[in-house]
C-alpha cells in the first residue's frame, strides 16, 4: 500500500511505511535503531577518522543522522553524523 504525503520540501513522497523506517541502509543504521541512548561508544568513520567516547543522544530515521555528545572533549556540544557514514561502533563496556 503507497502512503503519499507532502515533506519538508513540499514534493511529494510516495514510499510506503516500511521504507519510511528502512531508508537507512547499513548495519550501523540498523544498530542505532536499537542502541540505547546514554550509551558509550566509538564510532569509526568511512574516511578512517575514529571518535572515541563519545554518548550516544538518539538516531533520527528520517534523515539517517546519529546525534552524539561529547561531555570529555567538547562538553555541551553535538555530534550529528550519517549513520551510513559509519563503517563500525564500538559498545564501551561498563
Amino acid at each position: 500500500m503507497e502512503n503519499t504525503r507532502n515533506t519538508r520540501n513540499g514534493c511529494r513522497d510516495t514510499r510506503n511505511a516500511a521504507e519510511d523506517v528502512n531508508h537507512c541502509k547499513g548495519c550501523v543504521c540498523d544498530q542505532l535503531r536499537r542502541l540505547q541512548t546514554q550509551t558509550e561508544v566509538d564510532l569509526f568513520l568511512s574516511g578512517g577518522q575514529v571518535i572515541e567516547d563519545v554518548i550516544f543522544i538518539t538516531f533520527d530515521q528520517e534523515n539517517c543522522c546519529a546525534f552524539f555528545t561529547d561531555p570529555t572533549t567538547e562538553p555541551g556540544s553535538t555530534l550529528i553524523i550519517d549513520c551510513q557514514e559509519i563503517i563500525a561502533i564500538r559498545i564501551e563496556a561498563d
